[in-house]
């Protein structure tokens, strides 16, 4: 087992007046950023919408692997590339 990739996107999003603010990414546009996890072969192993545009990925990442249901990281060797 192992993941492939974890990557977040910004999608667009309608949201209700009172709570734009927050939902409001980097580049003024009301968004809901989305995080997913891709096995090798590309296919989805895991994504978790409806966090606020203004959201870190880090604090969303956090979030996915304290849910029950969230994201499995398999046990083992690790090698950790970012694209920073």
């Amino acid at each position: 087992d192992c993941i492939g990739a974890i990557d977040g996107t910004h999608v667009l999003a309608r949201v209700p007046s009172t709570i734009s603010a927050a939902f409001r990414g980097r580049k003024k546009e009301t968004t809901q950023n989305v995080m997913a996890a891709v096995d090798f072969d590309l296919g989805f192993t895991y994504v978790l919408a409806g966090w606020e545009g203004s959201a870190h990925d880090a604090l969303i990442l956090a979030d996915a692997l304290e849910r029950d249901d969230g994201l499995s990281v398999p046990s083992g060797n690790r090698s950790v590339k970012t694209n920073d």
